[in-house]
């Protein structure tokens, strides 16, 4: 009847001893299934690393840890994100706002880009927090919060590698999350700060973003998601 049962595992993270401040003690931000749901992917933003697990649906105890992947030093890894072709995942990290390309084969996640999330020279204070890829799996769009209010654009090239195309103001506060409706045609920042969302239209060919003028007024919006008919 989609109600939830009683937990059949529980996982406790404990500090690593390897940060300070933000990262002085574990800080386990989001977790994402693999393509084929047989790992299950932690993001420690407090530990700076990502968890692996394998993923069994009929155990009695269906997680059981595989390995622990490095983030870029005090970066603090927030969301994870798997490419549609299931050959790449992306990373955003929210404490020194970048993106970890990885190659994904055989369960593992393989680092081969770090970019950043920011213009070069940005001066002002740093939190990056949303990732999404669009339909069209032609761009990747993450948002950055602290001063900046802004989401970055990446092309996403053949190897999976990122290329950055601008930065779009998000006319408001803090885009804690955003979100790209299923046509490709727009993208909705969920200004936190500013009490409202944003609708933005979408260039399929160049990724930019340009302001439709709609706006959803609604309190300290956090998290947009579409249903399904």
């Amino acid at each position: 009847d989609g109600s939830l049962g009683d937990a059949t595992q529980t996982e406790t993270f404990k500090a690593n001893g390897l940060g300070k401040d933000r990262q002085d003690n574990p800080h386990v931000h989001s977790v994402v299934l693999s393509p084929k749901e047989d790992k299950l992917f932690v993001t420690d933003l407090g530990n700076n690393e990502i968890v692996a697990y394998n993923y069994s649906a009929n155990s009695t105890t269906p997680l059981s840890k595989t390995n622990i992947i490095k983030s870029p030093e005090a970066s603090g890894p927030r969301h994870l994100t798997f490419h549609p072709n299931k050959k790449f995942a992306y990373s955003i990290q929210e404490l020194k706002p970048g993106i970890t390309t990885y190659r994904y084969k055989d369960g593992k996640l393989d680092p081969i880009q770090q970019i950043s999330a920011l213009p070069v020279g940005y001066k002002g204070s740093k939190s990056a927090a949303d990732i999404h890829i669009s339909p069209d799996c032609k761009f990747l769009y993450s948002s950055n919060r602290g001063d900046a209010h802004n989401i970055a654009i990446f092309s996403i090239n053949k190897n999976g590698t990122l290329t950055s195309v601008g930065w779009q103001p998000v006319l408001g506060k803090t885009p804690r999350n955003f979100v790209i409706d299923p046509t490709g045609n727009f993208l909705l920042a969920a200004n936190q700060d500013s009490d409202e969302v944003v609708i933005f239209k979408r260039d399929k060919k160049t990724g930019l973003l340009s302001d439709t003028g709609e706006r959803i007024k609604v309190y300290a919006p956090v998290c947009l998601k579409f249903g399904k008919d």
